[in-house]
Order: C-alpha cells, then sequence, then structure tokens
C-alpha cells in the first residue's frame, strides 16, 4: 500500500543567492529523500518557499533603497532557477506573499486564539527615536547576555545557539543607522507554549528511537532544562500578514510564528492549482501519512518543538475555521532531519565577505550531478562538514568518473560496439555471474535502508561499495579478453554486469538524476524515471507571483530488479561525467573573498 509523504523543506530568506551550504542542508536531502519515495511508488508531496516577510528581507530592502515586494520577487525568481537546474523537484515552492498563506495563517492563529493559547500582554521592546518606530529583533544587534558574543541578534544568537529575550540584550545597537534604541512597552499576542508543554515532551519522546541525536539533545534538552516559554507571535511591522482581529491595525504575525506554516498553506496551495482542492488533507488530514521536515541545526528548536506545540494547540479548529469542515486534527512531523553546517576551507560561510561557493554561480561551470554528488558525500549530518574544492575534483575524478561513469560506459560501449547495439543473450549465466547480480540487488535493501532512516551518505556509500564490488567482478571475468577467444563467456559476463549497472542506476538515481536518466534511456527504456520541474504563474488577490511546479513522469514505482531483456535494443551509449583538471581548485580558491 503506497505512503503518503510529505517533503517540508526549510523556506530561504529572500535576501541573499543559495549557497551550497543552504542547499546541503535542506533542499538536496529533502529533494533525495522525494526522488527516492517517488521510486517507491508513495505519494509524495514536496513542497516549500521563499521566506518572503522575514526581517533579513526588509533589511536587504533597506540597503538597497527598493520596495520590499521588489527585493523579495528578485531573489525568489532566482531561487526557481537555481532548483530548476539543480533538478530540486518541489511539487510546489511559492513565497509567503500570499493571499492563500495569509488566510491560512490568520486561520491557525485564530484556533489557537479559540483553544485558549494565546493572551496578549505589554512588554518592553526595542524603539528608535531617530526612525520613530519599534525595531524587529532582527534590527538590533548587540552582545549575547549569555556567552558573550558581540554579534547576536536581540532574538537568537548565533555563538551559542540560544533563543534569546532580546530586552535583556547587552550594548543594543540598530543595524538601520546604529544608534542606541531604547526599550518602550507595546502590546502583543503570544502563544502560551507553556501550556503545551507536556504534549510536546511526549511527543519528543515517542521519537527519541529514531530520530537524530542532535535533534533530540537540543530540543527536548532545552525543554527539560528551560521548560517551553511563552513566545510574542505578532510585531508591529507594515510588511506581513495582519493580526486578524479588530483594532491591531498596524500590526503584523511574527515571521517564527507564521513562515513554518508554510507547509501547510503550500500543500493547499498546490492543491488548488492541481486539484481537487481538498487533496492536501491527504498529508495533513491523514494519520498515516509521514511528514518529514528539512532544515539546518539553527531552525531545529523551531521545528521539532514551537512547530509540534502550534499543531497541537489548532488541534481540530483549523480545519473548520479554514474550510468551515468538521475538525481534524493536523499532522505532526514524522521526523525531522535536521543537518548541521557546511564551512568553506576550514572557515564559516560568509556572504559579505564572498567566502562562499553560490549555487547558480558554480551550475555555469559544473555539471549538477557532480555538485549533488560533494554535496551528498560531505553532508553534514552529525556535526559540521567543509567544502574543499581539492576534494571536490578527487572525488569527482577518482569516485564519480572512475568508480561509477567509467564502469557504465566501458560496459555499454563495449556492449554495443560487440553486439550490435543489443544486449547479449546467453544461455545460461555461470554461479559467479549470479552470484554478482544478486550482490548488486542485495541494494535494494540495503541502500533501501539508508534512505529509510534519512542516512543519505551511507545511502550513496553503499551504491559505490555495489558499484566497486562490479568492477572487481569485471577485473575477474575480463571480457574484453575472453571475447577473442569464448564469446559466450564474454556474453554471460556482460549481460550480468549490464544488469548490474540496471540496478545500480535506481540505487543512483536519487542522488545523481541527471546522469541516471541519460544511462536510463542509453538502455532504451522510453519512460523516464522521473518527471520534470517548470516555472509556472499564478495569479491571487495580493499579485502575480511565480512558483515552481512538479510535472510527474510516468514511471514510478520503479525501486525493483532490472528486468533487462536478453537481446534488449540500446541507444549509442556516452561518458556520463566529466574528468575536472587539477587546475580547477587553484582557480575556484582563486574566486573567493579574503580569507581571515
Amino acid at each position: 500500500m503506497p505512503e503518503n509523504i510529505l517533503i517540508a523543506i526549510a523556506w530561504p530568506y529572500a535576501n541573499a543567492q543559495i549557497h551550497v551550504g543552504n542547499i546541503t542542508g535542506s533542499h538536496l536531502p529533502g529533494d533525495i529523500v522525494a526522488r527516492y519515495h517517488r521510486l517507491l511508488g508513495n505519494n509524495v508531496l514536496m513542497v516549500s518557499g521563499t521566506d518572503s516577510h522575514g526581517t533579513p528581507v526588509t533589511l536587504r530592502a533597506d540597503a538597497e533603497k527598493k520596495p520590499v515586494e521588489e527585493v523579495y520577487k528578485f531573489y525568489h525568481d532566482g531561487f526557481l532557477e537555481l532548483f530548476k537546474q539543480l533538478g530540486i523537484q518541489y511539487d510546489l515552492f511559492t513565497t509567503t506573499h500570499t493571499q492563500n498563506h495569509f488566510k491560512v495563517s490568520q486561520s491557525i492563529f485564530l484556533a489557537l486564539q479559540e483553544n485558549g493559547f494565546l493572551y496578549t500582554e505589554t512588554r518592553p521592546q526595542w524603539y528608535s527615536p531617530g526612525s520613530r518606530r519599534f525595531l524587529p529583533d532582527r534590527y538590533v544587534e548587540g552582545t549575547c547576555y549569555i556567552c558573550g558574543f558581540e554579534g547576536a541578534r536581540s532574538d537568537q544568537c548565533d555563538r551559542c545557539g540560544n533563543v534569546l529575550e532580546p530586552e535583556k540584550l547587552l550594548n543594543p545597537r540598530s543595524k538601520v543607522d546604529s544608534s542606541t534604541p531604547e526599550l518602550r512597552e507595546t502590546q502583543h499576542f503570544y502563544l502560551d507554549l507553556s501550556k503545551l508543554e507536556p504534549e510536546v515532551t511526549q511527543f519528543l519522546r515517542e521519537r527519541q528511537h529514531y530520530w537524530r541525536e542532535t535533534v533530540i539533545r537540543q530540543s527536548l534538552g532545552q525543554i527539560e532544562s528551560e521548560g517551553l516559554r511563552s513566545r510574542p507571535i505578532t510585531r508591529d511591522l507594515d510588511w506581513g500578514i495582519p493580526v486578524p482581529v479588530a483594532g491591531w491595525e498596524g500590526k503584523c504575525l511574527y515571521v517564527w510564528f507564521e513562515a513554518v506554516i508554510g507547509y501547510l498553506s503550500a500543500a493547499i496551495e498546490w492543491a488548488h492549482i492541481h486539484g481537487p482542492a481538498d487533496a492536501w488533507k491527504n498529508w495533513w488530514t491523514n494519520p498515516s501519512a509521514k511528514a518529514f521536515h528539512f532544515i539546518g541545526k539553527d531552525n531545529i528548536f523551531f521545528h521539532a518543538a514551537w512547530w509540534p506545540a502550534q499543531l497541537l494547540g489548532v488541534g481540530e479548529g483549523f480545519v473548520r475555521i479554514f474550510s468551515g469542515e468538521s475538525g481534524q486534527p493536523l499532522t505532526l512531523p514524522y521526523d525531522v532531519p535536521a543537518n548541521m553546517f557546511m564551512n568553506l576551507e576550514g572557515q564559516k560561510i560568509s556572504g559579505s565577505r564572498n567566502w562562499a561557493v553560490w549555487g547558480k554561480d558554480a551550475l555555469s561551470r559544473y555539471d549538477p550531478d557532480a555538485l549533488r554528488y560533494y554535496l551528498t558525500v560531505n553532508m553534514p549530518e552529525m556535526r559540521d562538514s567543509d567544502w574543499d574544492w581539492g576534494e571536490f575534483v578527487a572525488r569527482n575524478n577518482n569516485e564519480l568518473v572512475a568508480t561509477w561513469g567509467n564502469l557504465a560506459n566501458r560496459v555499454l560501449s563495449f556492449t554495443y560496439r560487440h553486439w550490435d547495439g543489443h544486449a547479449p543473450a546467453p544461455a545460461g549465466l555461470a554461479p559467479a555471474d549470479q552470484q554478482i547480480i544478486a550482490v548488486v540487488e542485495g541494494g535494494f535493501a540495503s541502500v533501501g535502508e539508508y534512505l529509510n532512516k534519512v542516512q543519505l551518505r551511507g545511502a550513496l556509500g553503499e551504491a559505490m561499495r555495489l558499484a566497486t564490488e562490479v568492477n572487481r567482478y569485471l577485473d575477474i571475468s575480463a571480457p574484453w579478453f575472453t571475447i577473442k577467444t569464448d564469446k559466450d563467456a564474454a556474453a554471460r559476463s556482460i549481460y550480468a554486469a549490464l544488469k548490474c549497472i540496471d540496478n545500480l542506476k535506481l540505487f543512483f538515481a536519487p542522488f545523481l538524476p541527471f546522469s541516471s536518466e541519460r544511462l536510463h534511456t542509453f538502455f532504451g527504456y522510453t519512460s523516464p524515471l522521473f518527471g520534470e520541474g517548470y516555472i509556472d504563474t499564478v495569479q491571487d488577490s495580493l499579485g502575480e507571483h511565480t512558483v515552481l511546479r512538479y510535472r510527474p513522469g510516468s514511471a514510478s514505482g520503479r525501486w525493483e530488479p532490472s528486468r533487462l531483456a536478453p537481446g534488449q535494443a540500446l541507444n549509442q551509449p556516452a561518458p556520463l561525467f566529466r574528468k575536472l583538471d587539477e587546475s580547477v581548485a587553484a582557480e575556484e580558491r582563486s574566486r573567493l573573498g579574503p580569507k581571515t
């Protein structure tokens, strides 16, 4: 029975281009898992979008002296093109600045209010006398009162990772004009997280046997040491989602509260575009659906504790308020496989210093599968990793090209040349031939087990290990030599190798979709492994916005052993990957900004 799999990926701020750390942190792992489940034949819905309302976006607009909407659309359109080129196949990548997202977020707010989890309180907030306005938390920087870091935001410290109480920030300064802000009282709605703490704690304990230890330690550990404290969910802003309460004009929903709701609103928008309009419920009100949330380590507590708290607090109220139908509770996260950070050449990635590998820029010089391969073998699943240009070249040449690409190309080219463009049709297979096929077919279980656990480095490593086994088998059987004296023996070895490569193609497909599709066509298959992404335009009452959509393929449910028929017609093969010159590392390092 196919499962309903929701792949929800962190929403990037529309204030900068996306770099390799962002890609390997959430977008690529989510895409790999989505592709695997599509191959299994499961019902996959992969969603995300651009966070258009976060204060990093308004800060960028202030710096560029441009309207916020113009700035967010510029970066949003760049995200769409990047993901399309890199093969990140979103069913829908949208934006938080849509009428649908406004309505969904406001309905969540009203359901929480109705259920008694919201209250109002007047507290001090940083205010800029010069600009005559309250400052959002990210507009204020200062010294962290916990670890002493001097570049902490007023709501979170990037050094120690703690969520901060803004009014406790030491030596505060405005990022707008570097002036010293002052505390003034203002009224806001608060989410009473303390009421939801027992349910959130139980939710986390039920999942601690299969969630990553880093996620459990940070989320459950923080609750056990500090408890779940109330958080404001509104702010004094003019860009964002209005508070749906009379008399609260001039205030908007706080971005930490409304952006995560995008996982739900994007599913609803997809259903309205794709049809039927209530199809989103297959993932969001279905108790058996599995929701995976792919994020970076800086968002663990938001997604593992606060987001479940919002969903638990909503209960059955959202569906009734949003659609007027009988209430149903919303699906809680099944897993939050958060990744750590990727650094660059031993230092933290910094966009302002151009100490970064930018996604679109890298794609202008390298094939998407080469980038996807290195980003996966170097994925920061349990600890921070490091992008090193020398290692990128070495892994591309020694593993992707020499181990896997060379295996596929030499066997297919040899076959095409000696069997007139067809797979051999041997009368039978020797025990050694049957054994290597069985070894590789075992990968459907071993690679699949890693993928089911979202252990993507392990899964790709297992696929490469099996490719190495096939290379060893060919070193022993040596069909390139036996064909001169015993073409039947060579036919047996080549047919066995083709079966193995046909299987390996599927193991590599979630990671290397472009080359796997090419290899699929070399074998003579006509139905693609996957569908394709395309950019579309959607119109609503807030105006026009662009989205990335997915056109499903016709060959889902392919995660099964090769059915390559003896004598099957093949297509002219070609190399799958490019070998890189060792000079590439030095050339790329010269493009980076100054090293500190």
